[in-house]
């Protein structure tokens, strides 16, 4: 009997501890700290939900231990057999009227903000050069990385999205391979992105909020998609809208960087040799979606992470270069390239890291 007590003080222990750590989170990947319209709005829409919630379960507790405590079989009244009770119009118009007052106070503002979310209207606007006037960008998911396209930049990067904050961004979303979920916690809620359709939908940078985790987001996968879907992050830069602009320009005016060490260069050829059929290192790759096989490297030297998840460094990078399978299984990276000597490895990284388009 004392084990079992102890067995359910520890089983106690450890569901507080659950229910207190879920409420934990950094502001740069926490849906618990919105930093943006739209997050603020679903954040908004999840107090409601959770105060009527507690608020039924309050209530329903009182009234549980009222009658136990009021109606409860009292010494001397076993044989008692109490008032029989069949049906009380009262009690039912309350018990069907509250329920239906609490599920409209739920449901008004979740159809009103549904709607209003889904207005994505504003991406087809043109002004009368006939120039789009919102800020488009298209999302295509892949094992395990994420490609971003400025089509009215003439744009394209990986693994980093770079955004304006206090501006609606629209964003067209797909798949290349299986079904994945494009979220960026702190900003907005998931959307999925599916091989067969374009979901479209939209997400504010909060400039202030941008501040507080110096400019950096977390996003993730939030759809199952294989053995390395944890792994499938990736980082959004949410600048000022002078610096967007400045960072379109030179992704615009960008060249592929010459190499500026003997051991760069030798790092650029065997890049040529190598990796060139499956990776781009220019911002404004032309190839058809289908071609780009592997995430475009133009500003590799300027990203916050290798492969989305190792420390931006040549040594991460040389590791992964080595035995990319042991970070991310199932990457379609493992084996297309052949074994590289220590040399080559020192080479190719060097060019890697010095793969950018701003000082």
């Amino acid at each position: 009997m004392k084990a079992r007590l102890t067995k359910w003080r520890l089983l106690s222990i450890f569901t507080l501890m659950a229910l207190v750590l879920s409420g934990c989170g950094e502001p740069f990947v926490s849906a618990l700290q919105p930093a943006g319209e739209v997050a603020q709005m679903q954040y908004d829409l999840m107090i409601l939900a959770t105060t009527i919630m507690v608020l039924v379960i309050i209530v329903v507790a009182i009234v549980y231990f009222v009658a136990i405590v009021r109606f409860r079989r009292k010494k001397g009244d076993e044989n008692k057999i109490p008032k029989q009770v069949e049906g009380s119009h009262k009690l039912e118009v309350i018990w069907t009227t509250v329920p239906i007052i609490l599920l409209l106070i739920l449901a008004v503002p979740t159809v009103s903000a549904t709607f209003k979310l889904a207005d994505t209207d504003a991406m087809e606007k043109k002004d009368a050069e006939g120039n789009r006037e919102a800020l488009v960008v298209n999302v295509r998911a892949n094992l395990y990385w994420w490609e971003f396209e400025y089509p009215d930049q003439g744009i394209i990067t990986s693994q980093d999205l770079v955004v304006p904050t206090d501006r609606k961004v629209y964003f067209n979303v797909t798949a290349s391979d299986v079904k994945h979920s494009f979220w960026i916690p702190a900003v907005g809620g998931k959307i999925d992105t599916n091989v067969d359709n374009v979901n479209t939908f939209f997400l504010k940078f909060d400039n202030e909020a941008a501040e507080e985790v110096n400019n950096l987001f977390y996003g993730k996968c939030a759809e199952l998609c294989g053995p390395s879907h944890a792994l499938m992050d990736f980082k959004v830069k949410a600048i000022a809208q002078d610096d967007f602009n400045n960072w379109v320009a030179d992704m615009q005016d960008a060249e592929e960087p010459a190499p500026t060490t003997e051991l760069a260069q030798q790092g650029q050829e065997i890049f040529n040799q190598k990796c060139m059929s499956c990776h781009a290192v220019s911002g404004q790759d032309q190839r058809p979606a289908q071609a780009r096989l592997a995430p475009n490297l133009a500003n590799f030297g300027e990203r916050s992470r290798v492969a989305g998840i190792l420390e931006h460094n040549e040594e991460e990078l040389k590791n992964w270069l080595v035995d990319p399978e042991q970070y991310k299984p199932g990457n379609k990276m493992t084996g297309t390239y052949g074994k590289l000597d220590d040399q080559q490895l020192d080479a190719l990284a060097e060019y890697l890291m010095g793969l950018k388009v701003q000082d």
